[in-house]
C-alpha cells in the first residue's frame, strides 16, 4: 500500500526524531558482519531524509551514536566512525541539491578528530540551506545533556548572571544541545524495542511514540509515511480534554 497519498500535509509533525535500531540484528540474520548492518543502515538514512523532505517535515533528528555506544567493541566503534566520515563526504551533494542543513548535537569533542573535522565541514557548507534541518545525535546522551545544562545554569546563578526565581522551561531549553530546535512531535523507534534509551528525554515530554518491528536497514519511505498517518490519527491533548480541543 502506498501511504504517501493519504498524508494530510496540514497535520505533519514539525519535529520528527528517530532511534535507528536493528542494524546489528539485520546483519546477524543474514550471516554478515555487524558492520554491514550499519553500512546498509546508512542507505536508510538517505531514504528517510528524502522522504521527510518530500512531504515537508522541517526538522529531523537521528540518534546516530549514543554515549553508551562507546562501550561497544573498539573495532566496531572504529568502523562506525569511519563509516560516519565516509557518509558525510558522500552526502554533501544530496544536502546541497535538496536545500538541507546539517546540524549535530552531543559531546562532539569525544569524536575522533577526523570525524569532527568532516562533520564541521558539512555543517559549514550546508549552514545557509533552508528547506529542512537534519540533526545527527552523536556521542549523545540525554542525561549527560541535562547534567551539562544544570551545571551551566548553576554557574550563572553563582555568578549572579541569573536569579533562581527566573529559571523556567525557556531558560532550560536555551541551555540544551537542542536550543535551536522545537520540541519533538513524533518519536519513531525501529526493530521492535520499546524504550527511549536516553534519547531527548526533556524534548519528548509530549511527543507521540511509535514503535515498529522493522529493522532499520529495511526501513523505507513507505514505512515512514505509514508512521506519519498513524501520528495524524492520534488526538494530541497536551493535558486538555477532548471537549476542550473541539471548542
Amino acid at each position: 500500500m502506498n501511504y504517501k497519498d493519504q498524508i494530510d500535509p496540514h497535520k505533519l509533525p514539525k519535529h520528527l526524531a528517530i532511534i535507528m535500531d536493528g542494524n546489528g540484528r539485520w546483519a546477524k540474520q543474514k550471516g554478515l558482519f555487524r558492520y554491514k548492518g550499519h553500512e546498509n543502515g546508512s542507505k536508510s538514512v538517505r531514504e528517510i531524509i528524502e522522504g521527510c523532505a518530500e512531504i515537508g517535515i522541517p526538522f529531523l533528528t537521528l540518534y546516530a551514536f549514543s554515549t553508551e555506544n562507546w562501550n561497544r567493541p573498539k573495532i566496531e566503534v572504529d568502523l562506525l566512525m569511519k563509516l560516519l566520515v565516509s557518509a558525510l563526504k558522500q552526502e554533501i551533494k544530496t544536502l546541497q541539491d535538496n536545500d538541507i542543513k546539517l546540524n549535530a548535537i552531543g559531546n562532539l569533542e569525544a569524536l575522533p578528530k577526523k570525524a569532527q573535522k568532516e562533520l564541521q565541514h558539512v555543517i559549514d557548507v550546508s549552514k545557509n540551506n533552508k528547506r529542512m534541518t537534519v540533526t545527527l545525535a552523536l556521542s549523545y546522551g540525554s542525561r549527560e545533556e541535562i547534567i551539562k545544562t544544570i551545571k551551566e545554569i548553576s554557574l550563572k546563578v553563582k555568578n549572579n548572571l541569573i536569579s533562581p526565581h527566573d529559571i523556567d522551561e525557556t531558560v532550560i531549553n536555551n541551555h540544551l544541545y537542542t536550543q535551536n530546535l522545537p520540541d519533538v512531535d513524533l518519536l519513531i523507534r525501529t526493530s521492535g524495542e520499546q524504550r527511549i534509551s536516553n534519547f531527548l528525554l526533556w524534548q519528548i515530554a509530549y511527543a507521540e511514540l511509535y514503535f515498529t518491528e522493522t529493522l532499520w536497514p529495511d526501513y523505507t519511505k513507505n514505512h515512514l509515511f505509514e508512521a506519519i498517518i498513524n501520528y495524524q490519527n492520534r488526538e494530541r491533548r497536551f493535558g486538555k480534554t477532548s471537549e476542550q480541543l473541539k471548542q
